[in-house]
């Protein structure tokens, strides 16, 4: 299973293509791509797409599953796990953007909010030029980081305008639930699900880089190193910078035949 969240089943099709000896299960989180929702403002916990998530493994019949989840699926991964070990064999969790777990969490977890504040009072594409800016900072953040204010989204290539719009199910749904979210350490630890956190290579100091660094320190481990940056698994869905799906998927399938 590949997860991803918001990004939903589109965005794994080229990992998909070198796996063509397994059968892959995706789907598109709760009020993302076409999945839709009632009411597209309210903000919807991890342990919620973990049901979700639970709900579809149970649906298919085909635990456990081998879970291979990135980003803001990774958080609701560990949601998952920390519920329905018996579901999943083994969990790739790559680089999670839990703020709530860095050494700079309340700077990191400022923020974060900062974003969603810009989001709601400026609108999409502010919002979005403010997120680039705050997940492609390397290192820690101060005091002062939370309080500046967001780039020009024109810098980006986002509209300056504001719709009035405020649906967008990053921004708007899962921003803060999943950066602040906390995993709970104790079932992880005594899960049978074997449990091996990813960061990307190229990412190095990036929040959801240091969120994978953190959550294995929490678990005793060390992150395992995965080609490429944070998206390294794609191969230029949605029109990104193509990462390096091939040697994704070797180092995906070393992992998931390896033992320990």
């Amino acid at each position: 299973m590949l997860i991803g969240s918001p990004m939903g089943a589109a965005g794994f099709g080229s990992l998909s293509k070198q796996i063509p000896d397994r059968t892959i299960i995706t789907y598109d989180p709760r009020g993302a791509e076409r999945s839709t929702r009632t009411d597209v403002t309210s903000a919807v916990d991890p342990n919620i797409h973990a049901d979700d998530i639970s709900r579809i493994i149970d649906a298919v019949g085909a635990e456990p599953v081998d879970l291979f989840a990135s980003s803001g699926g990774a958080v609701n991964a560990l949601a998952l796990v920390a519920t329905h070990p018996d579901q999943v064999r083994t969990l790739v969790a790559h680089e999670p953007p839990l703020a709530s777990q860095l050494p700079d969490r309340d700077a990191a977890q400022a923020t974060v909010q900062a974003i969603h504040d810009t989001y709601e009072q400026r609108g999409w594409g502010a919002g979005m030029a403010h997120f680039i800016a705050v997940v492609s900072h390397r290192g820690e953040f101060d005091d002062d980081f939370a309080r500046e204010p967001g780039p020009d989204p024109q810098a980006f290539g986002m509209p300056a305008e504001d719709n009035g719009d405020r649906s967008d199910v990053m921004l708007g749904q899962n921003l803060i639930t999943v950066t602040h979210f906390e995993p709970d350490y104790d079932a992880l630890r005594n899960a049978s699900t074997r449990i091996v956190v990813a960061a990307g290579e190229d990412s190095q100091d990036e929040m959801a880089n240091r969120g994978a660094y953190a959550v294995a320190e929490r678990l005793g481990t060390r992150p395992v190193l995965f080609p490429g940056d944070h998206g390294g698994f794609m191969g230029g869905e949605y029109g990104q910078q193509p990462g390096k799906p091939e040697e994704f998927a070797a180092k995906l399938r070393e992992i998931l035949a390896s033992t320990s």
